[in-house]
């Protein structure tokens, strides 16, 4: 089990916070904090559909918004913490940005890149692999999708 810090805690809960966020505005609820030296640098939530854009995911944002105010592609001795496993396009994002560290909340048996489905994040062929720990609120950003997709799935119900 990985011992998480309260600064791993607080970070975690800010991103459940834009989670709820884009939860609010009709997205799939997650939430990221791109994290460096202990302050929040870049954060963002899921928003492929505001955006129409099915690249908007809350990992791409925020990788967006830090590469542009650092004015480097390259992230190094950064953080990112979200609440649900990245994707294989997020996951290659990480790869390519040299984010040091990942910590998701919820694993993702469906599109899960980081060891669930697949794990582009540590194979050993590439020249970077991203430090990633998980589990930190998992119950908690299970039931946040789960609760999103219920009321999804009963609100279509209701329409026909």
């Amino acid at each position: 089990m990985n011992d998480f810090t309260a600064s791993d805690q607080q970070f975690m809960n800010r991103a459940f916070e834009l989670a709820r966020q884009a939860e609010r505005l009709g997205e799939v609820p997650i939430g990221a904090v791109l994290v460096e030296d202990g302050k929040i640098i870049a954060e963002g939530y899921n928003s492929p559909i505001g955006d129409n854009d099915p690249t908007s995911h809350a990992e791409i944002i925020v990788i967006r918004q830090a590469a542009k105010a650092n004015l480097n592609y390259r992230l190094p001795k950064t953080t990112l913490y979200v609440t649900l496993e990245p994707c294989a396009m997020c996951a290659g994002a990480l790869v390519h940005s040299r984010i040091e560290r990942l910590v998701f909340a919820a694993k993702d048996a469906k599109t899960g890149a980081c060891g669930s489905m697949f794990n582009v994040i540590s194979s050993n062929d590439k020249n970077h692999r991203v430090k990633v720990e998980h589990g930190l609120m998992a119950k908690e950003a299970a039931k946040l999708l789960s609760d999103f997709f219920k009321r999804r799935r009963l609100e279509k119900k209701l329409k026909n």
